[in-house]
């Protein structure tokens, strides 16, 4: 399990890669991988939005970040898990986030995969404030899956 909070702008596939080839090698263990990639969009409740500034407690995060992991690890039968959280200013279309799943089969895969996901967006402590044309606001709520 990987869990990384990062200010500068990743690559999620090139991240997908490092960590498969690094942390899982080439055994033939895994027969799925899952992989859900968000980015920030341009519009959020009927504004266009410039750009996003997200922050988060440092060392909570991560720990629960972690937490959420290894649950999945023990709900599912799954290999793996990557995560990777941007923080600080982002502008439409950049990567914010990645969670990555290996299995040796599709569903445990997809089913962690949605549960770290869901969690990310409901729980974890990151805060979102937008800058539209009128001006900053924070966001109160993430929208629904």
């Amino acid at each position: 399990m990987n869990v990384e909070i990062t200010a500068t702008p990743f690559d999620p596939w090139d991240r997908v890669r490092e960590h498969q080839s690094h942390s899982l090698g080439r055994d033939g263990k895994y027969g799925a991988t899952t992989v859900f990639v968000g980015t920030m969009r341009d519009f959020n409740e009927g504004d266009e939005v410039r750009r996003m500034t997200l922050e988060h407690y440092p060392g909570m995060t991560e720990r629960q970040l972690e937490g959420i992991c290894d649950e999945a690890l023990k709900r599912w039968d799954i290999l793996d898990v990557l995560v990777v959280h941007r923080v600080g200013d982002v502008a439409p279309d950049d990567t914010i986030v990645l969670v990555a799943v290996w299995a040796s089969h599709r569903a445990a895969a997809y089913e962690a995969s949605r549960f770290v996901i869901e969690y990310l967006k409901s729980r974890a402590p990151f805060w979102k404030k937008e800058r539209l044309e009128a001006g900053d606001r924070w966001v109160g709520t993430n929208t629904p899956g």
